[in-house]
């Protein structure tokens, strides 16, 4: 299938997220990603479940909650409650990654498992009949507008070998890596700096012709 372009509201306008994603509905993108910090899993603290349930009133766009988190069984009720329809977890962030992926489901909301670039994908094999979707970071997390780490394309392909499940790729995504992406395989790829920095609509003609 052609790759779905999510955009990550992390680059946006904090102050003017509502129509931030009302703009994007127009542009045909109905995939938001919500990259969730807490300051301690990375450095960096973004926003929680009120925020997402604010948005929820004003997006019909899937929303992706991508929870880089020290403790994410604590949240995860929380963010199924706020709206999210995905929640994506890290490997590297619980030692009960099977049962929090399990809960997720039950919950009724896809499963979501991310790992860093310094994580071996073969971690993954555990989990390619729990997973409903495979974030692999190619970059490290914690801050947008990070250049890709090409070498993160071979995790993508080693996924794509293994499960018919969505693969995704965050980090680095733009005009000039787009199209390795895409060759690679990856199913979504979540675009952050390279889409708010200037027009959007000037950005996102710009990505869909090199993916042309």
């Amino acid at each position: 299938m052609p790759l779905t372009i999510a955009p990550s509201i992390l680059s946006a306008n904090p102050g003017r997220l509502s129509q931030t994603a009302a703009r994007l509905a127009e542009l045909g993108l109905d995939h938001l990603h919500l990259d969730v910090m807490d300051g301690c899993f990375v450095p960096e603290i973004t926003f929680g479940a009120s925020l997402v349930r604010a948005l929820r009133d004003e997006s019909d766009a899937v929303f992706d909650a991508h929870l880089m988190v020290a403790d994410p069984a604590r949240h995860l009720e929380t963010f199924a409650e706020s709206g999210a329809d995905w929640i994506t977890l890290h490997y590297e962030a619980t030692p009960h990654i099977h049962r929090l992926l399990t809960r997720i489901r039950q919950l009724g909301k896809k499963a979501g498992v991310s790992i860093n670039p310094g994580t071996p994908v073969e971690m993954l094999s555990p989990l390619l009949d729990t997973a409903e979707l495979f974030l692999v970071m190619s970059v490290n997390p914690g801050w947008g507008g990070q250049a890709m780490i090409p070498a993160c394309l071979d995790k993508v392909r080693w996924l794509k070998e293994r499960t018919d499940e969505p693969v995704m790729i965050d980090g680095g995504v733009n005009a000039r890596t787009i199209a390795d992406v895409a060759a690679a395989g990856a199913d979504l790829a979540v675009v952050g700096s390279a889409l708010f920095r200037g027009d959007p609509a000037a950005n996102l003609a710009e990505l869909r012709a090199a993916l042309a």
